[in-house]
């Protein structure tokens, strides 16, 4: 057997591995015989068909596995003694040479292999990276206040419908009718809300439920019909208000502390509004913090300025997803990747170089915060712990959701290290002119 590397540039190397008959002969016998031994064919006793019924049947096969393995341990070996850092996986070269798979043969294979460049660079003060300091203005906390008391507010009884209130309403047509109906206008389409804009308890009005509530299954909840059976009914019903019901913010009070907060955790005005600046903090640092990491990402890409095989990553994205984008698909979405694939390679070096790591109870925290930020989005406060634990644990056993979070979590380790290392250059800026930035 006959392995020749050729180095087409610093990254790129084909390999041609000649493998002749004698290299595989004794592989070949070993598997057919392996396949004699656990043979069960119908007229012979286990294991004692004739070598030739066996060549027959499993000839081929056999040929295929003997010759890979011979490849495949080659490749292992010329990676390992060269210490190639390897990108994806050997690819058959564009001149692999046709193959008839005749035993007896010699036979010559041709591998394209790529590596990512050794890195090598400092993260020290030398390294300067701007972080923005956003300044708290009064009328953001005004807005947090009233979102807060708004969040903790109650339905009461309103005296006329507003854009943002809601009605409960008998309806009815000559062949269908319904009681009690809840309709958030918000939700009624925009060109029908005025038919219940203003309308008092006891006044009535007709509306085109179709034109109205577009959405049939929302429509079908609100009549109270099987969704199938919308088609069967008119459209033109008789609205008559029950009663209207506006949302009214939370009153100031202790009481409403208390259920924002806990019992007890701010007991006065100015407890409140430190609160409401605390958020209003923490939001701006997070925001902050995002684009600290994203400035980051973008300075260390450019001081590398690390160079890739893109033609190999190319051919390899193509063939390690087995026909699901095409060519023209990869070249697209290339540059996306290309970057995200160096700064893998950049965050992975500034892992090693500081020995950080990532463990199994960081990812889970991560998911278990994901877990409570999706209860929060539908309003669904002081969750169970046990509940949330269980729900992250079930989000973790879906791979690309455990990498993703792992990916996150890498990231989070790596920019904390480094804001650690360089220096900051902090800024003070608005909120406005912070999200005007590139």
């Amino acid at each position: 057997m006959k392995v020749t590397p050729k180095q087409a540039d610093a990254l790129n190397y084909q390999l041609t591995i000649e493998i002749a008959a004698a290299d595989y002969a004794e592989a070949l016998h070993k598997r057919l015989n392996e396949y004699r031994r656990k043979a069960d064919i119908k007229g012979f006793r286990r294991g004692m068909a004739p070598m030739s019924l066996i060549q027959r049947m499993y000839g081929d096969q056999s040929l295929y596995e003997s010759v890979n393995g011979l490849v495949a341990d080659s490749l292992d070996k010329f990676v390992k003694d060269e210490k190639i850092r390897i990108v994806g996986e050997p690819l058959p070269s564009e001149d692999q040479p046709q193959l008839s798979w005749k035993a007896g043969e010699d036979f010559t294979f041709k591998f394209d292999i790529a590596q990512t460049p050794e890195l090598n660079f400092e993260v020290n003060k030398e390294d300067k990276i701007v972080y923005y300091d956003i300044n708290i203005t009064a009328a953001e906390k005004k807005a947090q206040k009233e979102q807060l008391l708004q969040q903790y507010g109650s339905l009461q009884e309103g005296e006329k419908a507003g854009e943002n209130d809601y009605i409960i309403a008998d309806i009815a047509n000559e062949g269908h009718k319904a009681e009690g109906v809840y309709v958030s206008i918000s939700h009624v389409a925009e060109e029908a809300r005025g038919a219940f804009i203003g309308k008092k308890a006891g006044e009535s009005f007709q509306l085109d439920v179709n034109a109205a509530f577009p959405n049939e299954t929302d429509r079908a909840a609100m009549l109270k019909v099987d969704k199938a059976k919308l088609g069967e009914l008119d459209p033109l019903f008789t609205f008559t208000v029950v009663n209207v019901k506006t949302y009214v913010a939370a009153e100031e009070n202790q009481e409403t502390y208390d259920k924002i907060f806990g019992p007890g955790v701010v007991k006065d005005a100015a407890g409140f509004e430190a609160k409401i600046e605390e958020r209003v903090k923490g939001s701006h640092e997070q925001e902050a913090n995002y684009r600290f990491g994203a400035d980051v990402r973008n300075y260390f890409l450019k001081k590398t300025n690390l160079e890739l095989p893109e033609a190999f990553l190319k051919r390899w994205l193509v063939y390690a997803n087995e026909g699901k984008f095409s060519a023209e698909e990869v070249e697209k979405q290339f540059p996306g990747f290309i970057e995200d694939f160096k700064w893998q390679l950049i965050r992975g070096y500034i892992m090693q170089k500081f020995g950080l790591k990532v463990s199994r109870e960081d990812i889970l925290s991560a998911a278990k915060s994901y877990v409570a930020y999706q209860y929060a989005m539908y309003g669904m406060a002081g969750v169970p712990e046990n509940l949330i634990t269980s729900s992250a644990e079930n989000m973790l056993q879906d791979q690309n959701q455990y990498r993703r979070l792992e990916e996150q979590c890498e990231d989070n380790v790596a920019i904390a290290r480094v804001r650690e290392e360089v220096t900051l250059q902090t800024k003070k800026i608005a909120m406005d002119k912070f999200r005007e930035l590139k």
